[in-house]
């Protein structure tokens, strides 16, 4: 049995977890079973890696990392704390990172997970191949000149079992992290485009009622703002979340350190974020971000009981079907909330109502209400996902609850 998500706000009921050691051990347990899916880091909130039946873990398969030119080929189940080490040892880089670098590459590419940075795509805009085990058991190689490929890279797991992952990689750099406080809102939301590019990855942490801190991670090398619309850079490491301890976090106070031990905003060694919780999260187009913003501050006081922390981060634009950023550059309003799933799905609706006129977007792996009807309005090429999953799952061994509620697999 699989047992909980990283939350324990679910419980997954499949009948038999399988931790295959090789891809010829995939292939027959996909072939042999009528329902199956993949567990990664289990960071989704949702049930988007549910079965009745049968689920694998792929960290036992071999954890071989090629190294192709510019592509770097990554086993199913590895994590991208463990990929960062051997790209570092190599002299590479990815182009960003998310928060948690304990995430594994194939979960967080099929949901669109994603860092922050104005120039900087989603984390799935790296892949430049996978290998998937489809239901018949066959192996299928996907490279970028296929033209499903925009089609199979965020695929919530509709498409099959990807055993190797590859991701464009580019030469290593270093980056220096700086913590803002004191921002105004007038600030923020006047000068809301050149705060958000103040530097390479930029984050803003708030709980709508103030502008708590701004973290401003920048490219050594690269110009940095040394000023920021009369913020002040914090003297002494600090929490994005109250009364919280730092030793998990990353350096800060603009102490240069390797882009994996500086992008992300947690230790690869340290236990993620702040335990239980719960995350939702909406992207909306850029030029939409200081109103999405702003039509959000009234929630406050009915966020209040609920929320720990609310992140403001951007993201560049990709053509991945099913990617949030895909077709506009992006704001994300990321939401962590305190372990009460009821209240929080409650007040769901008043948080994408506010968004609804801006085009908000939910991410794939948190938790979000929104109609599958409004979905389909959101994500244009959605019709032609449900195209490309039957062709490659004709029988639906991939399908769950999730994918039936949500995009109707």
């Amino acid at each position: 049995m699989a047992g909980t998500n990283w939350a324990k706000n679910l419980t997954y009921r499949a009948k038999r977890l399988h931790r295959p050691r090789s891809v010829d051990e995939v292939r027959r347990i996909v072939a042999g079973s009528e329902r199956v899916k993949v567990l990664g880091s289990r960071h989704c909130f949702n049930d988007i890696a549910d079965t009745s039946e049968d689920h694998l873990s792929l960290d036992a398969l071999p954890a071989e990392v090629e190294i192709d030119g510019d592509v770097v080929w990554v086993p199913g189940g590895m994590r991208y704390g463990e990929l960062a080490t051997h790209l570092a040892a190599s002299g590479l880089a990815l182009h960003n990172m998310a928060s948690l670098p304990h995430i594994t590459v194939v979960g967080a590419t099929a949901t669109g997970t994603h860092g922050s940075g104005v120039g900087n795509r989603s984390l799935s805009a790296a892949v430049a191949g996978l290998d998937l085990v489809c239901a018949d058991g066959e192996l299928v190689r996907l490279r970028p000149v296929d033209p499903d490929f925009p089609g199979a890279v965020v695929h919530l797991g509709a498409l099959g079992v990807v055993t190797r992952i590859g991701l464009r990689v580019q030469p290593a750099f270093d980056v220096a992290t700086t913590v803002h406080l004191g921002l105004g809102w007038d600030a923020l939301l006047g000068e809301f485009d050149a705060v958000m590019s103040a530097a390479y990855s930029v984050s803003v942490f708030t709980d709508f009622d103030e502008v708590i801190q701004v973290w401003a991670k920048a490219r050594v090398g690269d110009e940095a703002r040394g000023e920021l619309f009369g913020a002040r850079p914090a003297e002494v490491p600090t929490h994005m979340l109250r009364d919280t301890g730092i030793e998990n976090l990353t350096d800060q106070l603009g102490a240069a350190g390797p882009w994996h031990d500086r992008l992300p905003h947690f230790k690869a060694g340290f236990t993620p974020s702040n335990g239980d919780e719960l995350q939702s999260e909406y992207f909306v187009p850029a030029e939409h971000g200081a109103a999405a913003l702003a039509a959000l501050r009234p929630l406050a006081d009915k966020m209040a009981p609920l929320l720990q922390i609310s992140e403001v981060r951007t993201i560049a634009a990709d053509d991945l079907w099913l990617s949030p950023a895909h077709g506009a550059d992006s704001v994300a309003f990321h939401f962590t909330w305190w372990p009460q799933q009821s209240a929080v799905e409650a007040l769901l609706p008043d948080i994408e109502a506010a968004l609804e006129p801006f085009g908000g977007r939910p991410h794939w792996g948190k938790l979000f209400t929104t109609e599958p009807a409004d979905l389909d309005l959101l994500y244009p090429k959605l019709a032609d996902f449900r195209s490309l999953a039957r062709r490659f799952d004709p029988d639906g061994r991939f399908t769950n609850d999730f994918l039936a509620r949500t995009i109707g697999l």
